[in-house]
């Protein structure tokens, strides 16, 4: 047991403890509250003139598929073979001891939504994992979170130097749509057999990938940057009854209102750095602020490792440099991500029942040089500073 008294206590549950407590059980959170008693046995941690949060999250990154200081050895996050590869996992692909989880534990990120990229149109399966353990298998939360998709420059680009399809939007589009009509033929087929074996279709492992797709049990996970990439990821999924979230959003500002009117989420960024690309060229930190203020849930996301993955809050302080909220910049690396990718009731605030990923930082840490005092992920201490 941890108990972890006389810190300000950011919830993200409505409620700001000034002098909080929080008593951590089993990895649960088992009470918050004030001038809680130390049960016999726990740890207590001081938390006078700290601030306590909890566990950010990074709801779009590739962490532990394109490891640190390494190059062609350590990338794994595209397969640049065939523009349609939804059969691919990232827990497959995810090394948990390169160096960049520590950082992202020390930067007070305790878990993140990863996968692969975006060269292909479609990418494979993100997972959401704890950025904790030595072995993926035990930092998995949900191993099939969503499928990524991409649209924009990155496919026309990869697939352009290979003379191949697809080399512009119009076939970006068109690979997207063939494989989820086969998927849904696929589906149909299956359906119609029954429990006759007999009549089942040849057994497809692309097609079984992007059945939960079409169930809505899974989201689209939309790579798309320029505002009309933008719309044709929401037209395409408004034509398959299908789920999606907006990653990247770059030009999401311009279309606020379409996103807002189709009752959509945004996981915006990277918003920092040189734009690299023509598609880039309206990228700015009043994103983030804009779509908030608009109505639209909002996660800001760092795309490890195009910026490190411990650069999140950094990321969110720029936004609010550039008009957005305070608090609610904290809640779009807190509890606006854990409810975009589904996991709410286990993370995102501080809460009894909900996951121990408590951070206790020095000051703000929206503030660029507050540091981690404590990480602490499924109720264990695993960082101090």
């Amino acid at each position: 047991m941890i108990l972890i008294q006389n810190a300000k206590v950011f919830t993200m549950e409505g409620d700001v403890l000034e002098k909080g407590d929080v008593l951590v059980k089993d990895g649960k959170v088992q009470e918050v509250g004030e001038n809680l008693d130390a049960p016999d046995g726990a740890k207590v941690i001081d938390g006078e003139g700290k601030i306590l949060m909890p566990g950010m999250i990074d709801a779009h990154s590739h962490l532990g598929l394109f490891e640190d200081a390494i190059g062609f050895e350590g990338n794994d996050v595209n397969e640049m073979t065939d523009p349609s590869t939804p059969h691919l996992r990232a827990i497959d692909g995810i090394n948990p001891m390169d160096k960049t989880f520590k950082d992202a534990v020390m930067g007070g990120i305790t878990s993140t939504a990863t996968g692969p990229g975006s060269a292909n149109v479609i990418g494979g399966q993100f997972a959401v994992i704890k950025t904790h353990g030595d072995y993926i298998d035990d930092m998995i939360i949900e191993e099939y979170n969503a499928m990524k998709i991409a649209f924009g420059e990155n496919p026309k680009r990869v697939y352009a130097e290979k003379k191949t399809s697809p080399m512009t939007r119009m076939a970006t589009a068109a690979v997207l749509r063939e494989n989820l009509l086969k998927a849904k033929s696929y589906r149909e087929k299956k359906e119609e057999a029954g429990l006759d074996k007999t009549k089942l279709p040849a057994f497809d492992m692309k097609m079984e990938a992007l059945l939960p797709v079409l169930e809505r049990k899974v989201p689209l996970k939309a790579h798309a940057h320029r505002a009309d990439d933008i719309l044709t990821a929401i037209r395409i999924a408004k034509e398959f009854n299908t789920k999606i979230t907006l990653e990247h959003c770059t030009e999401g500002h311009l279309i606020a209102d379409v996103i807002k009117k189709e009752e959509l989420t945004a996981v915006v960024g990277p918003s920092f750095g040189h734009n690299t690309k023509f598609e880039l060229k309206n990228k700015t930190f009043e994103t983030p602020g804009i779509l908030n203020r608009a109505g639209v849930k909002v996660a800001i996301m760092t795309d490890h490792p195009v910026i490190p993955i411990e650069s999140l809050p950094m990321a969110a302080a720029l936004a609010v440099k550039s008009g957005m909220d305070e608090l609610e910049a904290l809640k779009s690396i807190t509890i606006y991500p854990a409810e975009i990718l589904g996991m709410d009731s286990r993370l995102g605030s501080i809460k009894a029942g909900k996951d121990a990923d408590l951070v206790l930082w020095d000051k703000n840490p929206l503030d660029i040089q507050a540091k981690v005092a404590v990480t602490i992920i499924d109720g264990e201490v695993v960082y101090e500073g």
